[in-house]
């Protein structure tokens, strides 16, 4: 049994009104990194349908994506695969102003990679001494750089996968490297110890989310998240919105039959529509 299934239970109510106080606060963080040039950087990590996905989504929903970004880089090319491993998500790296979320990240050697023969050992063995130091030079260059590993139990990633193999809409977030990832569980448990052991440092630490309970992995995650950045809260500058001036009866609009006009689709759905019931007094 999880952490979370031991816990009271989360409602709607309140998991909604949290999550909309957080998201106050990082509209105030995302102004606080605008005014005052940081950079920061979130690795999102964990096993397939952890629920980094779904943090992500509420988490850059309120935000301006100009500044806040979400860099989910597709298998390398031939070329990436000549350059130095880390050279491609450089590109990635925030300016001032700016935050990055990686969804999945430069990890992907030490999990999918390793697990699944995509590199040799040596390119493995390679990636874990120099990660480390890759870290250590963003963080000493100004980087507020965060690693969040997504942890979720076999019994609800197998449940989670159904879920998506049975839905039309969220289908295509199942690939045959997630359906073999079923058979790999330890293999992949061995890889994230591993990746751990070299890579949780003082200077560069993973925080775990326990995400068996997606809602309570998103408050949580950002909530953390929130508390590791000293942001202060920017007073915005007072708009005033202006009356609109009285027409000058110069413009005349066009008739309506020049333009192409999207047809009415909610009007024939209202037309099909069974009449409501009168409701009970």
């Amino acid at each position: 049994m999880s952490a979370a299934a031991k816990q009271p239970k989360l409602t709607t109510t309140l998991y909604e009104a949290e999550l909309t106080r957080l998201q106050v606060e990082l509209v105030k963080l995302q102004e606080w990194v605008r005014h005052s040039g940081a950079r920061i950087v979130v690795l999102f990590e964990g096993r397939d349908a952890a629920g980094k996905g779904g943090t992500i989504k509420r988490l850059t929903e309120s935000l301006n994506p100009r500044i806040a970004r979400i860099a989910a880089l597709p298998a390398p090319t031939e070329r990436d695969k000549t350059q130095w491993y880390f050279q491609r998500y450089v590109t990635h790296l925030p300016a001032a102003g700016e935050i990055v979320l990686f969804d999945r990240s430069w990890y992907n050697r030490a999990g999918v990679e390793h697990v699944m023969g995509y590199c040799t050992n040596e390119q493995y063995a390679l990636f874990m001494r120099q990660a480390p130091a890759f870290e250590q030079m963003l963080i000493e260059d100004g980087i507020l750089l965060r690693k969040y590993w997504f942890s979720v139990s076999d019994e609800e990633q197998l449940k989670r996968f159904q879920s998506r193999a049975e839905d039309p809409i969220r289908r295509w977030k199942l690939s045959p490297t997630d359906v073999e990832s079923v058979n790999r569980w330890e293999d992949y448990s061995r890889a994230k110890d591993e990746m751990m052991a070299y890579t949780d440092t003082v200077t560069s630490p993973w925080f775990v989310v326990e995400s068996d309970s997606k809602k309570r992995a998103r408050l949580n995650m950002i909530a953390h998240l929130l508390s590791t950045v000293p942001y202060t809260d920017i007073e915005p500058p007072r708009i005033e919105i202006p009356d609109r001036p009285p027409a000058s009866g110069s413009y005349e609009r066009p008739p309506r039959d020049r333009a192409t006009y999207v047809p009415d689709h909610v009007a024939d759905l209202l037309r099909q529509a069974p009449p409501s019931r009168p409701s009970a007094r």
